[in-house]
């Protein structure tokens, strides 16, 4: 159900060296660091994953995985239905990558993604 989070924090450093040891207790590893961020998982071939990147003006947003495009077109409409605030029209954000961002009622960042190949 959960694609992937995005925690902002504000030292890179600390929390590579904070969470590179407690993940790894837990089979974690880090899969992917930049400038700007540092992606952990766990497993080989785990779905889902946690990104740490330098601060933004929210703490952190959650991504639902969808099945399909569609999928991710009816969580947008719903959401909007039911009380959400466009924050991204479903659209492909890269060759892989077809996502929806919405802010809750609480004013929460949630996303729906599909991991499809445009076609």
């Amino acid at each position: 159900m959960i694609d992937h989070l995005d925690i902002h924090v504000q030292d890179l450093s600390r929390t590579k060296n904070f969470y590179t040891a407690i993940l790894s207790t837990l089979g974690g590893h880090l899969i992917d660091e930049s400038n700007s961020g540092l992606t952990y998982q766990t497993g080989e071939n785990a779905d889902g994953y946690i990104w740490f990147e330098i601060g933004k003006p929210y703490p952190f947003h959650f991504a639902f995985q969808a099945i399909t495009n569609s999928e991710v077109d009816e969580f947008y409409k719903k959401a909007l239905a039911n009380g959400g605030k466009d924050n991204g029209a479903p659209a492909y954000r890269g060759e892989t990558y077809y996502a929806t961002f919405i802010i809750d009622p609480d004013g929460y960042r949630i996303e729906a993604v599909c991991h499809t190949r445009k076609e």
